[in-house]
């Protein structure tokens, strides 16, 4: 017959129940709105408003040389006369070997685009201020900017009207900086040469997301950054993924998945089936107690039964016929020897004086017979019996002690 669930596994079911509608209530009560949950990030794996799949994807189509990079820019080993390093706003901060090699980078050459107002962490020279904007109502998630060339500039060619999601302006112009397009609150677009290279800065991304390359000059836009104009050539494009957490490891990418949460439930729920089954299943061990056959409760057992019952003369019984057997047995005597006779024998071969077996044997005998005995009395042959047996059971090892 198959056994019910026990208590104990009844209480860990109902608890992890509990638990489980807990966790699926404050999953669906504290769960954002679905427009929080829409990436900002501007990766070419992202098909949401403001990824950059539809850039990425239409520079491959248009047989342009485009890869996304997903190691550390020390390892960018490429001839940077021909490469186009983009940067689109990027948010882990660099390590300084990295800062100091994507700085090697264009000063041998390399051209990069980067956007967004986070340059400073990666290019420390460069000078963003962060623009001061009007209050965005909520149901907006963009404040859209359209600007002009500020001067003819190979970007401009077919992209007179560029709209940017604006976040920051450039701030003041080193010689070696030039604004591109702009208005009079500052610089949107800034060509900034740095050894045989050069940065070219956008405030955001907009131009190359799937949201805003469709808008206004976007696309002519994006797509003149992209090409060489040194030889009318488009450049080895290499999309930086690397700075949106992207590892071409296996490890850096199981980090950013949620793997490792899966693997420690994957754990506890092992750990929970093994202790279950290990209850149900393995070896029963009865808890320990004391015994109840100890010769102290014993004796207090049976003295308890015969203060009760009022049969002292019995006990003094149990210790006579006790003592009857010793001393037969000791002396190799008949059972049916008197007491008188088995006394006389105990002086003469064992050497107790003054017949004490015999008048112990005969008090006791007396005693037996009397309808009526004293406990107090009782007591006191019984002892006097049981001193006379403990002689005989310490004689054999002290008989063995002497020889």
């Amino acid at each position: 017959m198959h056994a019910g669930i026990a208590s104990s596994d009844r209480k860990i079911v109902l608890i992890g129940g509990v638990l489980l509608v807990i966790l699926l209530l404050a999953s669906v009560l504290l769960a954002p709105p679905e427009r929080q949950l829409q990436s900002l990030v501007p990766s070419t794996y992202s098909g949401q408003p403001n990824g950059a799949e539809a850039a990425y994807v239409f520079l491959s189509e248009s047989h342009y040389l485009v890869r996304r990079w997903e190691a550390s820019p020390v390892d960018l080993d490429v001839e940077p006369g021909e490469t186009l390093l983009v940067l689109a706003e990027p948010f882990q901060p660099p390590a300084e070997n990295e800062k100091k090699a994507l700085h090697e980078f264009v000063k041998a050459g390399g051209h990069i685009l980067f956007t967004g107002g986070n340059i400073r962490t990666y290019f420390p020279d460069a000078s963003p201020n962060a623009v001061s904007l009007p209050p965005i109502p909520m149901e907006h998630t963009a404040l859209w900017q359209t600007y002009g060339p500020a001067i003819p500039n190979r970007l401009a060619h077919g992209a007179q009207r560029v709209t940017f999601d604006l976040q920051q302006y450039w701030g003041d112009l080193k010689p070696s900086q030039l604004a591109l397009y702009g208005d009079v609150n500052g610089a949107a677009v800034v060509s900034w040469q740095i050894g045989d290279g050069e940065i070219l800065w956008w405030t955001a991304s907009t131009p190359l997301t799937n949201e805003g390359i469709v808008k206004d000059d976007n696309l002519a836009f994006f797509l003149n950054a992209a090409r060489n104009w040194s030889d009318g050539k488009p450049y080895n494009i290499y999309w930086d993924e690397y700075f949106h957490g992207q590892r071409n490891s296996p490890w850096g990418y199981l980090a950013k998945t949620p793997l490792g949460w899966g693997s420690l439930q994957f754990v506890l729920l092992a750990l929970a089936i093994l202790f279950t089954f290990s209850r149900r299943s393995g070896p029963t061990f009865m808890p320990a107690g004391g015994s109840r056959l100890s010769p102290l409760e014993f004796v207090d057992t049976l003295g308890g039964l015969y203060e009760r019952a009022g049969a002292s003369g019995s006990a003094v019984a149990v210790s006579y016929q006790r003592l009857r057997t010793l001393l037969t047995r000791q002396l190799t005597l008949s059972s049916t020897i008197t007491d008188a006779e088995l006394g006389q024998a105990a002086e003469q071969r064992l050497g107790w004086k003054n017949a004490e077996a015999a008048a112990a044997l005969q008090r006791a005998a007396e005693a037996i017979r009397a309808p009526k005995l004293k406990p107090r009395r009782a007591l006191e042959l019984v002892q006097e019996l049981e001193g006379l047996a403990a002689r005989l059971l310490v004689r054999p090892a002290l008989h063995k002690e002497n020889t």
